[in-house]
Parts: structure tokens; C-alpha cells; sequence
């Protein structure tokens, strides 16, 4: 019977997505990756190439993931940012992820340039309508959204990011979402005349 190579290969990049997200691309180990997916370590090799172009993928997949989970909404940015502030709930490992990229390989480049110049542009669009704020650049205003969403699980600073979430009381949660919609409408809701 022949092997499944799709399988194998979402196995491992699930496992490296976790091996990834708690030690990052210094302290992941190929061979913890292979056996956690229950695979050979060389076929990391064969697929990926190296252990940066598989963090690359494991990055990729998620933010691929996460842009169809949370599809940008220009017309409405308070409830894109609270719907990113709940898909970082759900996935809070994502913002380790997200900090090893920014820690370990910097340089390296995907999906997210190409698709934030997208969304600023469409903000730059909806400015221009009057339909949002003009106060600030587009890629400003958007960057700040972004930064709303993601505010609490930087706040505090003697737990990691996946540990928040889960000290949260429903309320808690609830509370915090509350003020990241808050925020991103303060900044974007356009002035009305004479204001």
C-alpha cells in the first residue's frame, strides 16, 4: 500500500507548529519533530529542505489559517479586531510563533507583506470614501488595529501569551474583547462634520 505523503507531511507540520511555537527555530529539535508526527526525520529533509524553510511553512500554513478564519472586513475594523482577538484566544501559540519569526529570521519574508500592503490599501480606499479616520496613514491606522487585537496577550509579562488566555474568567475575557473593539472603533470611526 502505498504511503500518503499529505498526511505525513500536515503531521509534521503540526508537530513542528508546536515544537516551533514553544522553542523556536534555535531550540526546535528535528528529531522531537519527527517523532511527535510519528515519521522518519529525514522526510523533514525531503519535504522542507532545512529546519528554517519548515519554520517558513509552519509560518505560512498558519497565517494562511488564520487570514481564512478571520477574514479582513475594511468596512468594519472594530469587528475584524475582535474577531482576530478571538482566533488568539482560541490559538494563543500563534503569538509565540509570530515572535520567533521576529526574533529568529527577521529577514525572512511570506504571505504578510504582500498581504497587509492589500489591506492598507483598501483602507486607504475606505479613507478616502470617508468611511474611516483620516487622521493617520492607512498602514498606521491598520497597524494600530492589528496592535488592539493583540494588546492582552503582551500585557502581561510573567506569563507567556498561551498562559493569558487560559487565566481568563469569561468575564475577564469578555471585558478585554470589549475594550479591543472599543479601541479599534475610537481610531477608525471617521469624524463627524464640525468635530
Amino acid at each position: 500500500m502505498p504511503r500518503d505523503s499529505s498526511a505525513t507531511k500536515a503531521r509534521l507540520l503540526d508537530a513542528a507548529f508546536t515544537e516551533f511555537a514553544a522553542y523556536g527555530i534555535a531550540g526546535a529539535r528535528v528529531d522531537r519533530i519527527a517523532e511527535s508526527a510519528g515519521a522518519n526525520k529525514r522526510l523533514i529533509y525531503a519535504y522542507f529542505g532545512n529546519k528554517e524553510q519548515l519554520f517558513d511553512e509552519v509560518l505560512r500554513r498558519a497565517m494562511t489559517a488564520g487570514a481564512e478564519s478571520v477574514p479582513f472586513d475594511v468596512e468594519d475594523l472594530p469587528g475584524y479586531a475582535g474577531a482576530i482577538f478571538d482566533h488568539l484566544v482560541a490559538r494563543p501559540d500563534l503569538m509565540r510563533l509570530r515572535l520567533w519569526k521576529l526574533l529568529e529570521r527577521p529577514a525572512a519574508t511570506g504571505l504578510e507583506p504582500d498581504a497587509f500592503r492589500r489591506k492598507a490599501g483598501e483602507v486607504a480606499d475606505a479613507q478616502q470614501r470617508g468611511e474611516l479616520a483620516q487622521g493617520m496613514e492607512p498602514a498606521d491606522l491598520l497597524t494600530m488595529v492589528l496592535a488592539a487585537a493583540q494588546a492582552w496577550f503582551w500585557a502581561a509579562e510573567d506569563i507567556g501569551p498561551e498562559e493569558v488566555s487560559r487565566s481568563w474568567s469569561p468575564q475577564r475575557l469578555a471585558l478585554h474583547r470589549s475594550a479591543v473593539v472599543e479601541a479599534a472603533r475610537r481610531m477608525s470611526e471617521p469624524k463627524a462634520a464640525g468635530e
